[in-house]
């Protein structure tokens, strides 16, 4: 799937956003105060117009020009620039970014790839037909084991190929419930393949992830992602096991 200009665009366009009947500088100052609350609130919104263009791909934006096209749309200001200037800009960033975005899409893809075909050489990683792969860590003889429809409680690291984490219960000292319908399909198979209290290592193809439509800029578009797991509880197959012991009402 290429890269959506409506992302970039969305990015953009997030400074028209920004509403004030105060005609003040958007030039940056150290100096500027933030006790009031229109002051803070003015100054979120900067964070957010901020955070929204950084999270574009499109290179040599210039926060000069940009506090300029500000300053000039909160004071009332025609354009400096006419509308079809406006817009052969905005497709011209627009192209590059989704060109170069494409590339990283690709390369990722390619990466993600040429790793797994490696790893599947190892003789203890197990490729399924979805091409899956996984490695047991922790094995148990016996134990319930969920189904797509259950609920489980894990502990978890996410790593991408270099071995960066971009998510762990872990860390966070507290473990993750969540439905297997719920999460990524490299997931939903994998946890599946296991039983209570054993632990293992998935290596998820993008197509089994999040594809090009990654849902945090931790994740790149097309990763292949390496899931350190463990299994603690199937917590619905518990709850069933109790409804179906209670007394029946008479």
């Amino acid at each position: 799937m290429k890269f959506s200009r409506l992302a970039v665009a969305v990015g953009l366009c997030a400074v028209a956003l920004v509403g004030c009947d105060q005609k003040q500088s958007a030039t940056t100052s150290t100096s500027t105060k933030l006790d009031s609350k229109a002051q803070q609130a003015s100054y979120g919104l900067g964070l957010q117009i901020g955070s929204n263009l950084l999270a574009t791909p499109i290179d040599g934006l210039s926060v000069e020009a940009i506090a300029l096209g500000i300053d000039d749309a909160l004071a009332g200001k025609e354009s400096r620039l006419s509308q079809e200037q406006l817009d052969e800009a905005l497709q011209f960033a627009l192209d590059r970014a989704a060109e170069k975005q494409n590339a990283l899409n690709d390369a990722a893809a390619k990466k993600g790839q040429e790793f797994l075909a490696e790893n599947a050489k190892k003789d203890s990683v197990k490729t399924t037909d979805s091409g899956l792969q996984y490695e047991v860590l922790t094995a148990k003889d016996s134990g319930a084991s969920p189904k797509a429809t259950d609920s489980v409680t894990v502990h978890y690291t996410g790593k991408l190929l270099d071995g960066s984490v971009f998510d762990s219960s872990v860390e966070r000292g507290t473990p993750a419930t969540f439905f297997l319908r719920q999460v990524i399909p490299g997931w939903t198979e994998g946890l599946q393949l296991m039983k209570v209290g054993e632990r293992y290592q998935f290596f998820i193809p993008a197509d089994l992830a999040y594809g090009a439509s990654s849902p945090t800029p931790a994740i790149p578009a097309n990763s292949t992602l390496i899931f350190e797991v463990e299994l603690l509880d199937i917590p619905s197959q518990k709850s069933a096991a109790a409804k179906e012991q209670a007394p029946v009402a008479e």
